[in-house]
Protein backbone atom coordinates (compact mmCIF):
# COMPACT_ATOMS: atom_id res chain seq x y z
CA UNK A 1 0.00 0.00 0.00
CA UNK A 2 1.24 3.54 -0.65
CA UNK A 3 0.15 7.00 0.28
CA UNK A 4 0.30 10.02 -1.93
CA UNK A 5 0.41 12.73 0.64
CA UNK A 6 2.64 14.73 2.82
CA UNK A 7 3.11 11.46 4.61
CA UNK A 8 2.25 7.78 4.50
CA UNK A 9 1.36 4.51 6.24
CA UNK A 10 3.69 1.74 7.44
CA UNK A 11 2.23 -0.88 5.16
CA UNK A 12 2.26 1.59 2.32
CA UNK A 13 5.96 2.23 2.68
CA UNK A 14 6.85 -1.40 3.04
CA UNK A 15 4.65 -2.44 0.18
CA UNK A 16 5.13 0.30 -2.37
CA UNK A 17 7.96 2.44 -1.30
CA UNK A 18 10.87 0.08 -1.64
CA UNK A 19 11.04 -0.43 -5.38
CA UNK A 20 14.28 0.80 -6.90
CA UNK A 21 13.44 3.39 -9.53
CA UNK A 22 15.33 5.31 -12.14
CA UNK A 23 13.45 7.37 -14.67
CA UNK A 24 14.14 10.06 -17.21
CA UNK A 25 11.05 11.91 -15.99
CA UNK A 26 10.52 13.15 -12.44
CA UNK A 27 9.69 10.18 -10.23
CA UNK A 28 7.46 9.94 -7.21
CA UNK A 29 10.05 7.61 -5.71
CA UNK A 30 12.70 10.34 -5.81
CA UNK A 31 10.26 13.15 -5.10
CA UNK A 32 8.57 15.64 -7.41
CA UNK A 33 8.75 19.22 -6.25
CA UNK A 34 6.90 22.35 -7.25
CA UNK A 35 7.71 25.48 -5.29
CA UNK A 36 7.62 24.63 -1.58
CA UNK A 37 5.65 21.42 -2.02
CA UNK A 38 7.04 17.96 -2.73
CA UNK A 39 5.14 14.76 -3.45
CA UNK A 40 6.73 11.37 -2.94
CA UNK A 41 6.29 7.91 -1.48
CA UNK A 42 6.52 7.79 2.30
CA UNK A 43 9.96 6.62 3.40
CA UNK A 44 9.81 6.18 7.15
CA UNK A 45 7.45 4.99 9.85
CA UNK A 46 7.38 8.55 11.20
CA UNK A 47 6.10 9.86 7.87
CA UNK A 48 3.46 7.16 7.77
CA UNK A 49 2.23 8.04 11.25
CA UNK A 50 2.07 11.72 10.26
CA UNK A 51 -0.11 10.80 7.27
CA UNK A 52 -2.36 8.74 9.51
CA UNK A 53 -2.70 11.65 11.97
CA UNK A 54 -3.64 13.99 9.12
CA UNK A 55 -6.26 11.54 7.89
CA UNK A 56 -7.65 11.21 11.40
CA UNK A 57 -7.83 15.00 11.78
CA UNK A 58 -9.76 15.40 8.52
CA UNK A 59 -11.96 12.29 8.41
CA UNK A 60 -12.81 12.00 12.09
CA UNK A 61 -12.43 15.64 13.10
CA UNK A 62 -13.72 17.74 10.23
CA UNK A 63 -15.98 15.13 8.63
CA UNK A 64 -17.29 13.50 11.82
CA UNK A 65 -16.54 9.93 10.81
CA UNK A 66 -16.75 7.39 13.61
CA UNK A 67 -13.33 6.08 14.71
CA UNK A 68 -12.68 2.76 16.39
CA UNK A 69 -11.65 2.93 20.02
CA UNK A 70 -8.06 2.16 19.02
CA UNK A 71 -8.01 4.95 16.44
CA UNK A 72 -9.46 7.44 18.92
CA UNK A 73 -6.85 6.49 21.52
CA UNK A 74 -3.87 7.12 19.23
CA UNK A 75 -5.47 9.83 17.06
CA UNK A 76 -4.53 8.12 13.79
CA UNK A 77 -6.42 6.65 10.83
CA UNK A 78 -4.67 3.37 10.23
CA UNK A 79 -2.44 4.61 5.15
CA UNK A 80 2.30 8.66 -0.61
CA UNK A 81 3.23 12.17 0.21
CA UNK A 82 3.19 15.96 -0.11
CA UNK A 83 5.94 17.55 1.93
CA UNK A 84 5.90 21.24 2.72
CA UNK A 85 9.20 23.11 2.87
CA UNK A 86 7.77 26.58 3.51
CA UNK A 87 9.57 28.85 5.94
CA UNK A 88 8.14 28.54 9.43
CA UNK A 89 6.76 25.03 8.97
CA UNK A 90 8.37 21.89 10.40
CA UNK A 91 10.72 20.18 7.94
CA UNK A 92 8.77 17.66 5.93
CA UNK A 93 5.36 18.42 7.47
CA UNK A 94 2.72 16.18 5.93
CA UNK A 95 -0.01 18.29 4.35
CA UNK A 96 -1.74 15.78 2.07
CA UNK A 97 -2.03 12.08 1.38
CA UNK A 98 -3.24 9.52 -1.13
CA UNK A 99 -3.18 5.80 -0.48
CA UNK A 100 -2.28 3.57 -3.43
CA UNK A 101 -2.48 -0.21 -3.59
CA UNK A 102 -1.45 -2.26 -6.61
CA UNK A 103 -2.75 -5.73 -7.39
CA UNK A 104 0.67 -7.26 -6.73
CA UNK A 105 0.57 -5.90 -3.15
CA UNK A 106 -3.11 -6.48 -2.54
CA UNK A 107 -2.65 -10.18 -3.28
CA UNK A 108 -0.21 -10.32 -0.37
CA UNK A 109 -1.98 -8.00 2.07
CA UNK A 110 -5.62 -8.99 2.36
CA UNK A 111 -7.00 -7.71 -0.93
CA UNK A 112 -8.49 -4.33 -1.87
CA UNK A 113 -10.54 -2.14 0.46
CA UNK A 114 -13.04 -1.50 -2.36
CA UNK A 115 -13.89 -5.21 -2.37
CA UNK A 116 -15.51 -4.80 1.07
CA UNK A 117 -18.22 -2.69 -0.62
CA UNK A 118 -18.22 -3.67 -4.29
CA UNK A 119 -17.84 -6.77 -6.42
CA UNK A 120 -14.68 -5.77 -8.31
CA UNK A 121 -14.22 -9.06 -10.17
CA UNK A 122 -14.68 -7.29 -13.57
CA UNK A 123 -11.70 -5.10 -12.62
CA UNK A 124 -9.49 -7.86 -11.26
CA UNK A 125 -10.17 -9.82 -14.45
CA UNK A 126 -8.40 -7.11 -16.49
CA UNK A 127 -4.91 -8.34 -17.51
CA UNK A 128 -1.94 -6.39 -16.24
CA UNK A 129 -1.50 -4.10 -13.24
CA UNK A 130 -4.46 -2.39 -11.62
CA UNK A 131 -4.37 0.01 -8.68
CA UNK A 132 -6.74 1.15 -5.95
CA UNK A 133 -6.75 4.79 -4.85
CA UNK A 134 -8.15 5.86 -1.51
CA UNK A 135 -7.96 7.96 1.64
CA UNK A 136 -7.33 11.18 -0.28
CA UNK A 137 -7.13 14.24 1.94
CA UNK A 138 -5.29 17.57 2.15
CA UNK A 139 -4.74 19.89 5.11
CA UNK A 140 -7.25 22.74 5.01
CA UNK A 141 -4.44 25.31 4.62
CA UNK A 142 -3.33 23.71 1.36
CA UNK A 143 -6.62 22.76 -0.29
CA UNK A 144 -5.95 24.39 -3.60
CA UNK A 145 -5.48 23.49 -7.23
CA UNK A 146 -1.63 23.45 -7.19
CA UNK A 147 -1.50 20.94 -4.32
CA UNK A 148 -4.01 18.59 -5.94
CA UNK A 149 -2.26 18.91 -9.30
CA UNK A 150 1.03 17.95 -7.69
CA UNK A 151 -0.55 14.94 -6.01
CA UNK A 152 -1.94 13.85 -9.36
CA UNK A 153 1.42 14.45 -10.98
CA UNK A 154 2.87 12.02 -8.48
CA UNK A 155 0.13 9.48 -9.21
CA UNK A 156 0.73 9.89 -12.97
CA UNK A 157 4.44 9.17 -12.40
CA UNK A 158 3.54 6.04 -10.47
CA UNK A 159 1.02 4.93 -13.11
CA UNK A 160 3.62 5.37 -15.84
CA UNK A 161 6.37 3.52 -14.00
CA UNK A 162 4.20 0.52 -13.09
CA UNK A 163 2.16 0.50 -16.33
CA UNK A 164 -1.15 0.69 -14.46
CA UNK A 165 -4.08 -0.23 -16.71
CA UNK A 166 -6.98 0.72 -14.43
CA UNK A 167 -7.33 2.84 -11.30
CA UNK A 168 -10.34 2.48 -9.05
CA UNK A 169 -11.59 3.13 -5.56
CA UNK A 170 -14.48 4.26 -3.39
CA UNK A 171 -15.48 7.90 -3.79
CA UNK A 172 -17.86 9.45 -1.31
CA UNK A 173 -20.81 11.82 -1.33
CA UNK A 174 -21.59 13.32 2.08
CA UNK A 175 -24.58 11.89 3.91
CA UNK A 176 -26.31 8.54 4.29
CA UNK A 177 -29.76 9.33 2.84
CA UNK A 178 -29.84 8.20 -0.81
CA UNK A 179 -33.05 10.11 -1.47
CA UNK A 180 -31.31 13.34 -0.49
CA UNK A 181 -28.63 12.46 -3.04
CA UNK A 182 -31.07 11.32 -5.74
CA UNK A 183 -30.08 13.96 -8.30
CA UNK A 184 -26.27 13.54 -8.19
CA UNK A 185 -26.52 9.75 -7.95
CA UNK A 186 -28.93 9.62 -10.88
CA UNK A 187 -26.77 12.00 -12.89
CA UNK A 188 -23.73 9.77 -12.33
CA UNK A 189 -25.75 6.66 -13.21
CA UNK A 190 -27.12 7.96 -16.48
CA UNK A 191 -24.03 9.85 -17.64
CA UNK A 192 -20.99 8.06 -16.26
CA UNK A 193 -21.85 4.37 -15.83
CA UNK A 194 -18.88 2.16 -16.74
CA UNK A 195 -19.25 -0.32 -19.61
CA UNK A 196 -20.41 -3.72 -18.46
CA UNK A 197 -17.08 -5.47 -18.97
CA UNK A 198 -15.42 -3.32 -16.28
CA UNK A 199 -18.49 -2.40 -14.24
CA UNK A 200 -18.00 -3.10 -10.55
CA UNK A 201 -21.24 -3.60 -8.63
CA UNK A 202 -22.23 -2.88 -5.05
CA UNK A 203 -22.34 -6.08 -3.01
CA UNK A 204 -25.90 -7.50 -2.86
CA UNK A 205 -26.38 -6.95 0.89
CA UNK A 206 -25.13 -3.34 0.61
CA UNK A 207 -26.63 -2.40 -2.76
CA UNK A 208 -28.34 1.01 -3.03
CA UNK A 209 -29.93 2.06 -6.33
CA UNK A 210 -28.38 5.05 -8.06
CA UNK A 211 -31.08 5.47 -10.74
CA UNK A 212 -33.35 7.09 -8.18
CA UNK A 213 -34.82 9.55 -10.67
CA UNK A 214 -36.12 8.81 -14.16
CA UNK A 215 -33.61 9.63 -16.86
CA UNK A 216 -36.04 12.13 -18.37
CA UNK A 217 -36.05 14.01 -15.06
CA UNK A 218 -32.29 14.31 -14.97
CA UNK A 219 -31.34 17.21 -17.18
CA UNK A 220 -27.86 16.10 -18.23
CA UNK A 221 -26.84 19.47 -19.60
CA UNK A 222 -27.97 21.26 -16.48
CA UNK A 223 -26.19 18.71 -14.34
CA UNK A 224 -22.98 19.20 -16.28
CA UNK A 225 -23.30 22.94 -15.90
CA UNK A 226 -23.93 22.45 -12.20
CA UNK A 227 -20.74 20.46 -11.68
CA UNK A 228 -18.95 23.64 -10.73
CA UNK A 229 -21.97 25.55 -9.49
CA UNK A 230 -22.70 26.33 -5.88
CA UNK A 231 -25.95 24.32 -5.87
CA UNK A 232 -24.21 21.00 -6.39
CA UNK A 233 -20.86 21.48 -4.66
CA UNK A 234 -22.05 19.45 -1.68
CA UNK A 235 -23.67 16.81 -3.87
CA UNK A 236 -20.70 16.29 -6.18
CA UNK A 237 -17.54 16.79 -4.14
CA UNK A 238 -14.43 18.21 -5.83
CA UNK A 239 -12.71 14.82 -5.77
CA UNK A 240 -15.50 13.15 -7.74
CA UNK A 241 -15.54 16.04 -10.21
CA UNK A 242 -11.79 15.60 -10.61
CA UNK A 243 -12.21 11.92 -11.43
CA UNK A 244 -14.89 12.75 -13.98
CA UNK A 245 -12.55 15.22 -15.67
CA UNK A 246 -10.02 12.42 -15.92
CA UNK A 247 -12.61 10.35 -17.76
CA UNK A 248 -13.71 8.48 -14.66
CA UNK A 249 -16.78 6.26 -14.63
CA UNK A 250 -18.79 4.66 -11.84
CA UNK A 251 -19.84 1.14 -11.05
CA UNK A 252 -23.42 0.02 -10.54
CA UNK A 253 -25.10 0.86 -7.28
CA UNK A 254 -23.91 2.74 -4.22
CA UNK A 255 -23.07 1.74 -0.64
CA UNK A 256 -23.86 3.51 2.63
CA UNK A 257 -20.71 3.85 4.76
CA UNK A 258 -21.94 4.39 8.30
CA UNK A 259 -18.43 4.77 9.74
CA UNK A 260 -17.64 7.73 7.48
CA UNK A 261 -21.25 8.96 7.23
CA UNK A 262 -21.11 8.90 3.43
CA UNK A 263 -22.66 7.29 0.38
CA UNK A 264 -19.97 5.62 -1.72
CA UNK A 265 -19.74 4.95 -5.44
CA UNK A 266 -17.02 2.94 -7.15
CA UNK A 267 -14.90 5.19 -9.38
CA UNK A 268 -13.11 3.55 -12.33
CA UNK A 269 -10.45 5.27 -14.48
CA UNK A 270 -9.01 3.53 -17.54
CA UNK A 271 -5.53 5.02 -17.82
CA UNK A 272 -5.31 4.69 -21.62
CA UNK A 273 -8.29 7.04 -21.81
CA UNK A 274 -6.82 9.34 -19.18
CA UNK A 275 -3.55 9.63 -21.10
CA UNK A 276 -5.17 11.37 -24.03
CA UNK A 277 -6.42 14.30 -21.99
CA UNK A 278 -4.44 14.62 -18.80
CA UNK A 279 -1.58 12.19 -18.39
CA UNK A 280 0.99 14.19 -20.36
CA UNK A 281 -0.16 17.32 -18.55
CA UNK A 282 0.52 15.78 -15.15
CA UNK A 283 3.72 13.91 -16.01
CA UNK A 284 5.56 16.77 -17.67
CA UNK A 285 8.24 18.75 -15.89
CA UNK A 286 7.06 22.29 -15.17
Amino acid sequence: MVEAVARQDQSAVQTLGRDSVESATPSIYDGIRQGNIEVRIARTGTEIEAAQRLRYQIFYGEMNARPTAEMATVGRDFDRFVLDHSTGLPEGEVIGTYRMLRRSQADQHGGFYTATEFDISPLTAVPGEIMELGRACVDERFRNRPTMQLLWRGIASYVQFHDIKIMFGCASLPGTDPQALARPLSYLHYNHLAPEQIRARALPHLFVKTDLMASADVDAEAAVADLDARATIAALPPLIKGYLRLGGMIGEGAVIDHEFQTTDVCIIVVTDLMVGKYFNHFIRTP
